[in-house]
């Protein structure tokens, strides 16, 4: 691929309309070098400010700088940028006289620009211009871990981006995400590390919400010459309110549905003495299933023929931690369950309870574990809510939430740091 290799800001593609004249000029240089008529208007039409020297040197705009059209002597009435007949997003100034797009242009991509403005005189004229993005030298990978395209999920569902190479531009990748919801939420984005992002809401999401998001990062200047190679978009559903709470010291686990007890049931939790052997305390979200999973002491270091090893097949698992727990059949504890804790560290209960729990539970339900001295650290699995909100918007390279709904995001005004620094709220 050829580098994006800057030598120099230039006027790319700069295209020129006389509307008094009637005559139609392209050139690299001003359009004031055309003759123009009192009352006539002229269009620039630059795809970008700064250009990219190709391996050939041969100019092209950078991906990542924004297509403008600006117009002297009159107003613009329609611009339109597509690539492949998908349009580019973009908008005008209040007076009309100028036009820039909204987002970063895919590398090496042809676009066409088409653009139709009014003078003081009266007249009509139209100009098109097309151009090729630079290529990218390194493309910023990204995987999707939560939620997957089209999945009905629960209240307490992150967002959770895992980017392949670590990024440095941090602001201009959140600037590129969007997040959209038929019922309008306050959430923000949050970095653990360079590689990871995690969008959270403040509350839990509203059931029967449709929630889309886009992640524009196509262009995007991610780290030097690593840039985003395409565009994403993820719709999902929050389906209905399903929180489960269970108590370490009471031995029981109460399963609710958008706030209506469906099931009690006598469960046995980890038998403590040692840290590895404690169930996590706090906020859990139902990350994934697995009938069965097979259980091994690797995660302790312990393998084949070492005292203390085990490995064992469990039916009707469900995951809320990346430390190994899961609420699991456990036939072989049915005589603790409800009354002691016997378990390794995960949630142990009996064989139609656990195959009914399941069936119910989807991915993002909230699991809140009471009564352990352990907590659950806010990046083992999807622990995410266990951070106090005004921690978490620390944590977005912009500094803010995001009031979300039908129409997109916008910034949240927010007030000091001490009056953010509640407990994080559960309900909606």
């Amino acid at each position: 691929m050829t580098a994006l290799n800057v030598r120099t800001t230039v006027l790319f593609g700069l295209v020129t309309v006389t509307a008094g004249a009637g005559a139609v000029g392209c050139s690299l240089g001003s359009d004031t070098d055309l003759p123009s008529g009192a009352g006539a208007v002229s269009l620039a039409v630059s795809p970008v400010a700064a250009a990219a020297t190709t391996g050939s040197g041969t100019a092209r705009p950078r991906p990542d700088a924004p297509v403008s059209v600006q117009a002297r002597q009159g107003t613009i009435e329609n611009v339109t940028v597509t690539t492949d007949g998908e349009p580019v997003e973009g908008a005008l100034n209040a007076e009309r006289t100028q036009w820039r797009s909204r987002w970063t242009l895919e590398p090496g991509t042809r676009y066409t620009i088409t653009a139709t403005a009014v003078g003081d005189d009266g007249r009509t004229r139209t100009v098109s211009s097309r151009f090729v993005t630079a290529e990218a030298k390194r493309t910023l990978g990204v995987v999707y871990e939560a939620p997957k395209h089209k999945e009905t999920v629960g209240v307490g569902m992150p967002i959770v981006m895992r980017f392949q190479r670590e990024v440095t531009n941090r602001a201009g990748v959140e600037r590129a995400l969007e997040v959209r919801s038929s019922k309008p939420v306050e959430g923000a984005w949050h970095w653990f590390d360079n590689k990871t992002l995690v969008f959270r809401t403040k509350a839990f999401w509203p059931r029967h919400t449709d929630v889309t998001f886009k992640a524009r990062l196509a262009g995007v200047a991610g780290a030097g010459d690593t840039y985003g190679g395409k565009n994403t978009t993820v719709r999902f559903r929050i389906g209905e309110e399903q929180i489960s709470t269970a108590s370490e010291n009471k031995h029981k686990m109460i399963v609710r549905k958008n706030g209506e007890v469906v099931r009690k049931m006598p469960i046995s939790m980890g038998r403590g003495g040692v840290r590895k052997y404690t169930t996590t305390n706090g906020i859990h979200l139902t990350m994934d299933k697995g009938n069965p999973v097979t259980m091994t002491s690797g995660w302790e270091g312990i393998g084949p023929g070492s005292p203390g090893y085990y490995s064992l097949s469990v039916h009707h698992a469900v995951r809320i931690s990346n430390s190994g727990e899961y609420v699991h059949s456990a036939p072989w504890s049915v005589g603790a369950q409800g009354n002691s804790n016997v378990s390794h560290g995960c949630v142990n209960a009996s064989p139609s309870d656990a195959r009914w729990f399941y069936n119910f539970a989807q991915r993002g339900d909230p699991y809140i574990v009471t009564g352990s001295d352990r907590e659950l650290e806010p990046d083992n699995g999807w622990g995410y809510w266990q951070m106090k909100w005004g921690e978490w918007v620390k944590g977005s390279a912009l500094k803010h939430s995001l009031k979300v709904g039908p129409d997109g995001s916008v910034p949240v005004a927010h007030r000091s740091t001490e009056a953010m620094a509640g407990s994080p709220e559960r309900r909606p």
